[in-house]
């Protein structure tokens, strides 16, 4: 098997994902995934799409991610890694489509707005 390469977006979150067959090991950022991801939950976010299709220690992974927060970067890479596992097999399509780890979170932070004091809050008023 070549080397897969995808990406996956999430918030301002992007996550650069290279998967290749092996042992099963998980390398964010020239880190392990356990010294990256402390959270068990978020370690569990990005073994999702393996698990959703019994493919758990069958492909090595070496993830680039930037930008956002730590769930951000989870999800993000959780995208990169469905879209990979399509790339390499088609018929798990429909699995992971099921799950919806094929469907990009639109959700993203509101610009501030000037004359706001945040993106929708405006200044406190005083009367007097």
């Amino acid at each position: 098997m070549e080397v897969l390469n995808t990406s996956g977006r999430r918030k301002t979150s992007v996550a650069r994902v290279y998967m290749t067959s092996g042992q099963g090991n998980i390398t964010i950022n020239d880190r392990d995934i356990k010294e990256y991801f402390a959270s068990e939950v978020l370690q569990t976010i990005v073994n999702q799409p393996f698990k959703t299709l019994d493919a758990i220690g069958k492909y090595d992974v070496r993830v680039n991610v930037k930008g956002g927060g730590t769930s951000g970067q989870a999800e993000a890479i959780r995208l990169a890694i469905a879209k990979a596992l399509i790339t390499e097999n088609a018929e798990s399509r429909p699995a992971l489509k099921k799950e919806g780890f094929l469907t990009r979170d639109p959700r993203m932070v509101e610009r501030k707005k000037f004359g706001r004091a945040k993106a929708r809050r405006s200044f406190q008023f005083s009367k007097r």
